[in-house]
């Protein structure tokens, strides 16, 4: 079986050299950079399959190379950060990550938490999917009901994605929180329900009599299927 290829991209080599050393051990398979130069190259040459980040880079920052891979592609991507507070860890879900470590780190630490992204990731998403008039491009990040386009932020985006991935099926609140803020996410769910209200209103649904998002009282919420 292939083991997973990872994009270590780290400028140390005091930190990248062991850690590569340790990612094999675990059973991936390590390729390395340090710049951003060669980070974003790497990512388009090679199709890793994660993306380990580091922030400090020495032409540029991490956070813009967050940026600029979201926009190609949907690797996941975890943060590498010296820093540990809130904002930061915002920014960089925010921007796409799908999770950060701090520094200092074990490397079973960040071993773990890799698998658990890539158990999360499962089959890799269709580029595009259809509901009743309703087209999402998943690569461009668009949204078009009936032919016009609508402006989503990134979260109602992200949510209305992950409910069309299971078009059809029930999506728990528990993994909506998962998937789409943080699989740590120790906060009130009620910004799902907000997030859930703006996007009806931005569809022009109805939830006394939705066409797209259906409530499950008490489990989650289920888009409808295309042939619904």
């Amino acid at each position: 079986m292939a083991r997973p290829r990872i994009l270590l991209v780290e400028d140390e080599p005091s930190i990248a050299v062991p850690f590569g050393q340790a990612l094999q051990r675990e059973g991936f398979d390590p390729l390395m950079a340090g710049t951003a130069r060669d980070a974003l190259r790497l990512a388009r040459d090679e199709q890793p399959d994660l993306v380990v980040l580091d922030i400090g880079l020495p032409d540029g920052d991490g956070r813009d190379v967050c940026r600029l891979l979201r926009r190609e592609s949907t690797v996941p991507i975890l943060i590498v950060t010296a820093s540990g507070t809130e904002t930061d860890r915002i920014v960089g879900l925010e921007l796409g990550a799908d999770d950060y470590v701090v520094k200092p780190f074990s490397a079973a630490e960040v071993a773990a938490r890799i698998r658990a992204i890539l158990r999360r990731g499962g089959s890799p998403p269709p580029a595009r999917i259809s509901v009743d008039g309703l087209a999402i491009d998943l690569g461009a990040r668009q949204v078009t009901l009936d032919g016009a386009e609508v402006e989503l932020s990134r979260k109602e985006f992200d949510l209305l994605a992950r409910l069309a991935r299971d078009s059809g099926r029930v999506v728990t609140r528990e993994d909506l929180m998962a998937d789409v803020w943080d699989v740590n996410w120790f906060g009130s769910t009620k910004t799902l329900d907000v997030h859930i209200g703006w996007l009806r209103g931005k569809l022009g649904d109805d939830p006394a009599n939705p066409r797209f998002i259906h409530t499950v009282r008490g489990v989650g919420f289920r888009i409808a299927a295309p042939q619904e």
